[in-house]
């Protein structure tokens, strides 16, 4: 279900999220899969449908700078420094991860990858759902990553609640 980013399915899609199921979402470079990261068994959703193998970690997208304490114990001054640059954007920074954010997510790492999206719907996703979303690309595991809606293929498609198009 492909639908138009209006303020009801945005709100649409952070439920869905919240209630733990997955969808599509665009980022500022391709669609990703969008899932609660707090949620372990709805991540492991997206490390079965795109065949990822578990070891490789997944970015937490959040909708702004503020929330980076949500999922990093330490946010030093360099990583304030470029954040306020960079973000939103497609900077990732790696911290160490609170103990809230479940292993799945970074591999068992205890670091934490994170990004606020430069997108404004996925900012838009992110802060109604009120939680961190991991996003990898909606595509299977090394395999070319969609840059529209109906780029995302149908055996990624069919297992979304919704995905929504925010344009190529």
């Amino acid at each position: 279900m492909i639908l138009p980013p209006e303020p009801g399915n945005i709100s649409l899609a952070a439920q869905l999220i919240t209630s733990g199921q997955l969808i599509g979402l665009p980022t500022e470079t391709v669609y990703g899969i969008g899932v609660d990261a707090f949620q372990p068994d709805a991540v492991a959703r997206v490390f079965e449908l795109k065949g990822r193998p578990t070891e490789n970690p997944l970015i937490v997208h959040l909708a702004s700078i503020g929330d980076a304490s949500r999922v990093a114990k330490d946010f030093s001054a360099e990583a304030q420094a470029l954040a306020e640059r960079f973000w939103p954007g497609p900077l990732t920074l790696v911290l160490r991860k609170r103990a809230e954010v479940p292993g799945i997510v970074t591999a068992g790492l205890d670091t934490v990858a994170v990004r606020v999206p430069a997108h404004p719907v996925a900012r838009e996703v992110i802060r109604a759902s009120g939680t961190a979303v991991a996003a990898p690309s909606a595509n299977r595991f090394m395999s070319l990553s969609p840059t529209r809606a109906q780029d995302i293929s149908a055996d990624i498609a069919e297992k979304l609640s919704a995905i929504l198009d925010g344009g190529p």
